[in-house]
């Protein structure tokens, strides 16, 4: 199975993006109010880093969640003849 490359952006609007590496299509946007951005005095993007990195990591515990779970195998060896 490929990996699929994520890229983080700064959208022309201010909007911080999360998207596929070579594409032009946000997968999710992260909007900041202006009183945050003062608050966090140029550290958005750091915090927009972690709010993904936080949102991947689930992602991937929902997927583990959902995976079938395997059932007793019998290794028993049956010799035929």
């Amino acid at each position: 199975m490929a990996l699929t490359e994520f890229e983080l952006v700064m959208l022309e609007d201010g909007e911080v993006a999360l998207q596929r590496s070579g594409s032009d299509k946000p997968l999710v946007r992260i909007t900041f109010s202006g009183e945050v951005l003062d608050y966090l005095d140029g550290k958005h993007l750091e915090v927009a880093k972690s709010m993904m990195d936080a949102g991947i990591q689930t992602v991937f515990d929902i997927n583990e969640e959902r995976a079938p779970v395997a059932a007793d195998v019998d290794d028993t060896r049956h010799t035929l003849h």
